[in-house]
């Protein structure tokens, strides 16, 4: 059995930036930072910064590029994936990145800006996961139905 999984909650970087390829699928790359934070030997507060690169396809690159800012917290699930490439001199370059399956938009809905006005604060505090099924497309992940959810209520 094999298990190629990545799961990180951090802030994103870079405002996501938007490609078409040519056959005409949409993918969206950003990163993500993420903080490792311990104390060393003496007992000094030590943090480290570690930034990893995604990938988003299809629908789910759509919602990322319009949703996504710099700054914003985010939970990103996929898988990893290195690839290499000769650069002009020859030399070969590698880059390893996360291609998105899932992402959730980890802010609250009242302090994010989604459309260039504050939002309106919401009662219900659960921001929409968005999940990448090659077969079917992007669908809202599954969540549990405690209270009837309004279209008022959905941020975009």
């Amino acid at each position: 059995m094999n298990l190629n999984k990545a799961m990180v909650i951090g802030n994103v970087v870079r405002d996501p930036e938007m490609r078409t390829t040519p056959g005409g699928q949409n993918v969206t790359s950003f990163s993500v930072a993420t903080n490792f934070v311990w104390k060393d030997a003496a007992g000094q507060k030590q943090e480290k910064a570690e930034f990893h690169n995604i990938v988003a396809w299809r629908r789910l690159a759509e919602i990322t590029n319009q949703y996504l800012k710099k700054g914003a917290k985010v939970y990103i699930e996929g898988r990893m994936q290195t690839r290499s490439w000769d650069d002009p001199n020859g030399v070969k370059r590698y880059r390893t990145e996360i291609i998105a399956d899932n992402m959730i938009m980890l802010d609250r809905a009242g302090n994010q800006d989604f459309s260039g006005a504050n939002s309106a604060p919401r009662s219900n505090d659960r921001q929409p996961s968005y999940t990448n099924n090659m077969s079917e497309g992007v669908q809202p992940a599954p969540e549990p139905s405690e209270e009837e959810i309004s279209i008022e209520d959905i941020p975009f």
